[in-house]
């Protein structure tokens, strides 16, 4: 096993007018977890691309343990990488596409023999080992793709998005495979995505990426409840947190005809600025009585059994402002929920809403 690090790792594609990655740091620990996330472009695949030596790295170095391997070619580095498109090949069985690279490496035939058998009963794959992959389903593909990394021992394993050709139920299904494999053979991973509920549930720490640039590294939990900036705060969490604009006015910030309580403090940190922006979670809302919360115009409601989510609007907008305006969802409980097209008032406790400065994007409070 083995740290990896990025120190100033940076990447200009040619013809480009900024970086793909700008001077990623980034150390992710021996046997760790490490989900790199964000929308698409924001540098992470070609993070991992630099990683595995299949892009070059114009600027900075990285390291896999204590070894640098900027400048090593692919074979050299001892990483394993398991792409979206399960990358078999079709004329070979299962077990020959586990051991190709074995066999390659000059690996013995019976050494070969012994390892494809041991990942196979990892992966719940031994009753598919004569198999050609054209009779296999798409989560059973995507395990033979891991099996060939996991054969071969590597001191990493690099992971794109491999489950984006997956229908919803067999994702599910398969990254808590993935979590659960990982963490047995305790082998320090990176995995890409672009779904921040994978991110969530599978990462021991996530790092949220913006057009190249990292934006924040940590526990999903405290990305959840302590995100550094806007970005972060409305990617990570699903449904999204809700980014309201608030006049800076005395006790608060005001939204309508309420002003959310803000402490001074926090307020004060705003500076110059007439506006902040508040940001409070679905299920930190509440239905409040008459004049004591934000007013907001009921669109939907969709009940899903044990809980309701509400969508809607500020009141009092024109019709036109309701076209661009921010949907707020909030979660509430299914039993009693309120209907299309009424008014409710919506409270948080002061404690969970988060406030960014709209100058400079990060959290002040």
């Amino acid at each position: 096993m083995a740290t990896v690090t990025f120190k100033e790792a940076t990447r200009i594609y040619p013809g480009g007018d900024h970086p793909a990655v700008n001077k990623l740091n980034l150390e992710i620990g021996d046997g760790e977890f490490m989900v790199l996330v964000g929308p698409s472009g924001c540098g992470k695949s070609t993070s991992l691309r630099m990683l595995a030596g299949l892009e070059e790295v114009n600027a900075g170095e990285i390291h896999i343990g204590d070894r640098d391997v900027t400048d090593l070619p692919p074979k050299d580095r001892d990483i394993a990488m398991v792409f979206q498109n399960y990358a078999l090949y079709p004329h070979m069985t299962v077990a020959d596409n586990m051991g190709f690279a074995l066999k390659m490496a000059g690996v013995a035939k019976e050494e070969r023999a012994k390892r494809v058998q041991e990942a196979a009963r990892l992966l719940g794959l031994e009753d598919f080992l004569s198999r050609k992959p054209k009779a296999l389903s798409g989560g059973q593909r995507q395990r033979v793709a891991m099996g060939r990394a996991i054969v071969r021992n590597p001191q990493v394993f690099l992971m794109d998005e491999p489950l984006s050709n997956l229908d919803a139920k067999l994702r599910v299904q398969t990254r808590t495979q993935i979590a659960a494999l990982q963490s047995r053979l305790g082998v320090t991973t990176v995995y890409v995505t672009h779904d921040q509920v994978e991110a969530m549930t599978m990462g021991d720490r996530v790092a949220v990426m913006r057009d190249g640039v990292l934006q924040q590294v940590d526990s999903p939990l405290a990305l959840y409840d302590a995100p550094n900036n806007l970005f972060v705060a409305g990617f990570i969490g699903s449904p999204a947190m809700n980014l309201i604009q608030g006049k800076v006015v005395e006790g608060g910030a005001q939204v309508g005809d309420y002003v959310v309580p803000v402490p001074r403090e926090v307020l004060a940190k705003a500076g110059s600025d007439a506006t902040v922006t508040l940001g409070i979670r679905p299920e930190v809302f509440r239905l409040a009585p008459d004049n004591q919360g934000v007013a907001v115009d009921v669109a939907v409601v969709e009940e899903t059994g044990a809980d309701a989510y509400l969508y809607g609007t500020l009141s009092g907008l024109s019709e036109e402002e309701r076209l661009n305006a921010q949907q707020i969802i909030a979660r509430i409980s299914s039993r009693q929920p309120p209907q299309r097209g009424s008014q409710v008032r919506l409270v948080a406790d002061v404690g969970q809403v988060h406030v960014f400065s709209n100058t400079t994007q990060g959290r002040i409070s």
